[in-house]
C-alpha cells in the first residue's frame, strides 16, 4: 500500500492502478469494487492536491517576492527623500549664514572661467557648491533628476582646499550617475536586486577626480537595467526632459542629461556601453563623450551584466566641448594611472586638441537602415556646408554592412547568453512598463524567437532579424567566432577610413527627443551609436539645431526604409518636437579621443558663428 501512495513512486502508482483495474474486473465482490474505487479516488485527490499546493506555494512566493521588492523600494524611496531633505537644509543654513550670493553669475560661467576663479580665490568652493546644490533641488522638483544627495562633499571641499597644488578641476561641483561607485552610498542600476548594497569604496575615476579637486556632490537617475534610452525605473520613477516634460531626457546616462540641461550641475560623469552618453546629450542639446574602451578606468562602475562584447566606458558630458577636453586632460593622470595599471599611460595631447590644421572629415546622413528624423538629414548637412566654408575637407563615406554589423556583431555579442542574465536580475522586481516589451524578448527561448524571426522574416525582414540576433551565441566557438567577426569588421572599417585619408568622421545620431514610452518599442534606435561601442571608436555628441516647424510637417510624410512597425513608431515616437535641439555624432579612430573632441570643437565653432550672425 505506502508504494502505491508515495509520492516519490508515481509512475509505478499508474501501473498498479492499471493492473488492479484489469483485476477488478475478474471479481465480482461488489466490497472489492468499492476498495478499488476509493484507492483511485484517493490517489487522484492526491494528485490533485498537490498540484494545487504547488501552484498555491508558486503564487504565495511570487507575492511575498514582490512583497519584499516593495519593501525595498519604499525604503531607498525614503532614503532619497531625507537626503534631498538634508541637502536642502544644509543649502538653507549656508544662505542665512553668507548672505546672498550672485546665483545667475557662477551659474552661467563656463567650467574653465569657473575653475580660474576658483584657483584665484575670486570664488570660493564653498559658495559654489551651494549654489549649485540650490540649482540642482530646484531642477529635480522639475524633472525628477536626483536620486542621491553626497553628503560628505562639504568635506570634500576642506579636503580640496588643503591640497598643496590645485588640480585642474578645483572646487568644481561634479554629479556622478547612479552606477559610478561612491563609497557607503548605493550603485542600484535601476533594479531592486542591487538595493541595500552600499559600496565599499569609490570608483577609479571617483577617486580621480577627488584628486584633481573636484566635488562629487549628487547621483542621478536611470532606467531601469540601463539598458534603455527612456529614463524610468521602479524605484525613483521617470526623469523628464528639460526642454519638454512629454519628451524623455534619454538614456542611460538621463538623469545627468537632465540635471546638466537643467542647470543643475556644470559636469558630470556618465557611462556608455551602446550610446548611453551620447543619447542623453543628443536628447538634452548639450555635449558629451563616450572615449573608447580603456581610454578611462571603469573599475567600480557597477553594470547588470558584465563581459560583454562592449566595453561600459565612463565619460564626460557638460555644456560645451572645452568642459569635456577639460575633464578628459585631468583624469588622464598619473593617479589613474596608478590605481589602475591596466590603463594605458597615455595622457591627453592638448597640442592636438588646439590644433588649427584643416582636417579631411568623411560625413553620411543615414546609414541605410534606420531613417534618420529629418532635422537630423538637414543638421548632419547643414553642419557639412559650415565646415566646408571653415576650409576642411568634407567626404563623402559610406558605413560597410550596416545591419550586419548591428545585429551580427552589436546584438548578437551583447546578448550572446540571449538575454538570459540580464533577464535574471528582473526576477525579484517590479518591471518598469517602459521595458515590458524589451524584457518579453529577453525571457523568451532562443528557439522561440528563432521560430517568431523565421515566420516574420517575409513581412517585416528587419525587425525578424532583430529578433533572431537576440538568441545570442550557440556555443562556446560561435562566441569565438564572433570575436573573430568583430576584428574583421573593424579592419575593414579602418581600411575604408584610411584609403578615404580620414581624420574624423561626421555623422547622424538620434534625435530629436523621444516622447516618453516609446524607446521600449524602438531599441534599434541604438543604431546610431552602438556601432561605435562595437568598433570600440571615441564618439562625442553635441547640439547644433533646433526642430522648425517645417522639420514636423516633414515628419509626418516618414516612411523609412521599410515602412514597417518600428519606421511607424518613429513618427509616434518623435512627433511634436518643434523646438528641441538637435545633435550631431563625431568620431574618431580607437586612442584618438583628442581628435575627435577637435572635431566637436570645430563644429561647435562654425554652428555658434552661425547662430550669432
Amino acid at each position: 500500500m505506502y508504494s502505491l501512495l508515495s509520492p516519490c513512486n508515481h509512475e509505478r502508482c499508474c501501473i498498479s492502478l492499471t493492473v488492479c483495474r484489469a483485476n477488478r474486473c475478474s471479481v465480482s465482490s461488489p466490497t472489492a469494487n468499492m476498495f478499488w474505487l476509493l484507492l483511485e479516488f484517493a490517489v487522484n485527490h492526491l494528485l490533485l492536491s498537490s498540484f494545487c499546493c504547488f501552484a498555491l506555494s508558486t503564487i504565495v512566493l511570487r507575492c511575498y517576492t514582490q512583497l519584499r521588492s516593495r519593501v525595498k523600494i519604499e525604503r531607498a524611496q525614503k532614503r532619497r527623500e531625507e537626503a534631498l531633505h538634508l541637502m536642502e537644509r544644509r543649502t538653507a543654513d549656508y544662505k542665512k549664514e553668507n548672505g546672498d550670493v550672485d546665483t545667475s553669475r557662477i551659474l552661467s560661467m563656463p567650467l574653465a572661467q569657473l575653475v580660474e576663479h576658483l584657483k584665484k580665490g575670486s570664488l570660493s568652493p564653498e559658495t559654489v557648491l551651494h549654489v549649485y546644490m540650490e540649482k540642482a533641488l530646484e531642477v529635480t522638483k522639475e524633472v525628477n533628476c536626483l536620486i542621491d544627495f553626497l553628503p560628505d562633499c562639504e568635506m570634500q571641499v576642506q579636503e580640496v582646499k588643503k591640497q598643496q597644488e590645485k588640480g585642474l578641476l578645483f572646487g568644481v561641483p561634479i554629479s556622478i550617475k547612479d552606477n559610478a561607485g561612491y563609497k557607503g552610498h548605493n550603485s542600484n542600476c535601476g533594479l531592486v536586486h542591487y538595493l541595500g548594497v552600499e559600496d565599499a569604496e569609490d570608483s577609479i575615476i571617483v577617486q580621480v577626480l577627488k584628486k584633481q579637486g573636484a566635488i562629487p556632490f549628487v547621483k542621478t537617475n536611470i532606467p531601469q537595467s540601463l539598458i534603455n534610452f527612456d529614463c524610468s525605473n521602479s524605484i525613483f520613477g521617470q526623469t523628464l526632459n528639460p526642454h519638454n516634460h512629454k519628451k524623455t531626457c534619454g538614456g542611460s546616462s538621463g538623469g545627468e542629461g537632465a540635471l546638466i540641461a537643467g542647470g543643475g550641475a556644470i559636469l558630470g560623469v556618465g557611462t556608455d556601453v551602446l550610446g548611453s552618453i551620447r543619447m542623453p546629450s543628443s536628447f538634452c542639446g548639450i555635449c558629451g563623450l563616450k572615449p573608447c574602451g580603456n581610454r578611462l578606468s571603469d573599475l567600480g562602475i557597477l553594470s547588470p551584466v558584465s563581459g560583454k562584447s562592449a566595453v561600459n566606458m565612463p565619460g564626460p558630458m557638460a555644456r560645451d566641448v572645452d568642459s569635456l577636453a577639460l575633464f578628459m586632460k585631468a583624469v588622464l593622470c598619473d593617479e589613474l594611472f596608478r590605481l589602475d595599471p591596466t590603463v594605458p599611460p597615455v595622457p591627453f595631447n592638448d597640442e592636438i586638441y588646439h590644433s588649427r590644421r584643416c582636417l579631411t572629415i568623411g560625413f553620411y546622413d543615414t546609414d541605410g537602415y534606420f531613417l534618420p528624423h529629418p532635422t537630423m538629414r538637414r543638421a548632419v548637412q547643414e553642419t557639412k556646408s559650415l565646415l566646408e566654408e571653415a576650409g576642411h575637407k568634407l567626404v563623402p563615406f559610406t558605413p560597410p554592412r550596416t545591419e550586419y554589423a548591428l545585429n551580427e556583431l552589436c546584438i548578437r555579442g551583447f546578448f550572446a547568453d540571449g538575454g538570459t542574465t540580464l533577464a535574471e536580475k528582473f526576477r525579484p522586481d517590479i518591471v518598469d512598463p517602459n521595458l515590458k516589451q524589451q524584457l518579453l524578448l529577453y525571457k523568451i527561448p532562443n528557439i522561440a524567437k528563432k521560430m517568431v524571426s523565421f515566420f516574420m522574416r517575409s513581412m517585416f525582414p528587419r525587425i525578424a532579424n532583430h529578433v533572431e540576433a537576440h538568441s545570442g551565441c550557440s556555443s562556446v566557438k560561435d562566441l569565438w567566432n564572433h570575436y573573430t567577426a568583430i576584428k574583421e569588421y573593424r579592419c575593414d572599417y579602418v581600411k575604408e577610413w584610411r584609403k578615404l585619408g580620414l581624420d574624423a568622421l561626421l555623422c547622424p545620431m538620434l534625435g530629436p527627443a523621444f516622447n516618453i514610452g516609446h524607446p521600449g518599442k524602438l531599441f534599434a534606435g541604438f543604431g546610431f551609436t552602438m556601432l561605435f561601442n562595437i568598433l570600440n571608436f571615441p564618439a562625442g555628441v553635441l547640439p547644433v539645431t533646433t526642430v522648425t516647424a517645417e522639420d514636423e510637417d516633414e515628419l509626418k510624410h516618414y516612411q523609412g526604409y521599410y515602412n514597417d512597425p518600428w519606421d511607424k513608431e518613429v513618427i509616434k515616437g518623435m512627433e511634436g518636437g518643434e523646438g528641441l535641439p538637435v545633435g550631431v555624432q563625431c568620431v574618431a579612430l580607437p586612442w584618438q579621443e583628442e581628435q575627435c573632441l577637435r572635431l566637436m570643437k570645430e563644429v561647435e565653432t562654425v554652428t555658434r558663428a552661425r547662430c550669432d550672425k
